[in-house]
């Protein structure tokens, strides 16, 4: 099918490539021009402007929005439903909070236009791996919406099926679920990154008492191992229960330099462990990890620790994401 991408960047870029190899038909633009010129070589329609964009496009249009929340994201959304027609299909696949979905969803339906969020993971490894995505909005626009949803997602082809599993619907075993009405796409990718953040705190603390030990005072000379921390993080890839994706990363950080000093360890954060956290505090639901996840990256921008440099390395792995400026 044809479908537009605005925004070409680690993901929009990527993602758009992996529609091109699948036999999709993709009109593209960027603010960047070189970006667009680059997708153009893969085989894109290359435009010039959001008209551009709308007019290469017959209707029903799927217009697929990849850009940072917030404002970019916002005006960019409001543009299309300006240029385009009644039954289009606007998608924001960036991590927008889900509370701008419910009422943009509202904004589309008064002017017969329909809305939908994608809540999407998976990174810049997505091109060849395929993205998990969590999709918001109604069921109708989601089957205009599948042939592209089944050549992102990563297929039934990686894992086995879970046992016990006993449904007709295989989409979450391809990697992609519609969450509900307007809203849970991105409410479910919200809880998703705000665990991503405890998940990545823990490996940041393990791995720095891994690499104190070995000139820590407090403890007899006869304790203090010098460990390798190149070789944990990769035997701990092979078979162990805490082996993962992020694991991973750690691993190609630590091959390239087990000192990390590319990293300053100023952990950024992109507001989805905050909105996680304000959505646990509205539910009276405790998130003691979560919560304290948050807070470790707060910190790091003050008093930075190797694990916070480990942090920033598992960031840049998996999403290419830049430190805070000092």
């Amino acid at each position: 099918m044809k479908i537009a991408m605005v925004g070409l960047g680690c993901m929009g870029g990527n993602m758009a490539r992996r529609l091109l190899r699948d036999g999709h038909e993709v009109v593209a633009f960027d603010r960047d021009a070189s970006a667009v010129a680059e997708l153009a070589k893969d085989g894109a329609t290359p435009a010039k402007s959001l008209e551009e964009v709308v007019a290469a496009l017959e209707p029903p249009r799927v217009l697929w929005v990849m850009l940072p929340a917030g404002d970019p994201t916002e005006e960019t959304i409001q543009a299309l439903v300006a240029l385009g027609d009644e039954g289009d299909v606007v998608v924001d696949g960036g991590n927008s909070y889900y509370r701008d979905d419910i009422r943009r969803s509202q904004d589309c339906r008064l002017k017969k236009v329909h809305y939908v969020h994608v809540g999407v993971s998976g990174g810049v490894w997505g091109l060849e791996r395929g993205y998990c995505m969590m999709v918001g909005g109604d069921e109708a626009a989601l089957e205009l919406l599948d042939p592209v949803l089944a050549t992102l997602a990563p297929g039934t082809g990686t894992i086995d099926r879970t046992e016990g599993r006993d449904t007709t619907d295989d989409r979450a075993e391809r990697g992609y679920i519609h969450a509900g009405t307007p809203g849970a796409g991105h409410f479910v990718k919200m809880v998703h990154n705000g665990i991503e953040y405890g998940i990545m705190q823990a490996y940041a603390e393990g791995f720095d008492i891994l690499k104190s030990r070995g000139n820590c005072e407090r403890v007899p000379k006869g304790e203090r191992f010098e460990i390798n921390l190149t070789d944990v993080a990769e035997v701990w890839r092979r078979g162990s229960v805490i082996s993962s994706w992020l694991l991973d990363w750690c691993a190609t950080a630590l091959a390239k330099d087990n000192q990390l000093a590319d990293f300053s360890g100023r952990v950024s954060d992109s507001g989805e462990g905050q909105w996680t956290i304000d959505a646990a505090m509205e539910q009276a639901v405790p998130i003691h990890v979560l919560s304290a996840a948050l807070f470790a990256r707060y910190r790091s921008r003050v008093d930075t620790t190797f694990g916070d440099k480990l942090l920033s390395a598992m960031r840049f792995g998996f999403g290419g994401h830049v430190e805070m400026p000092q």
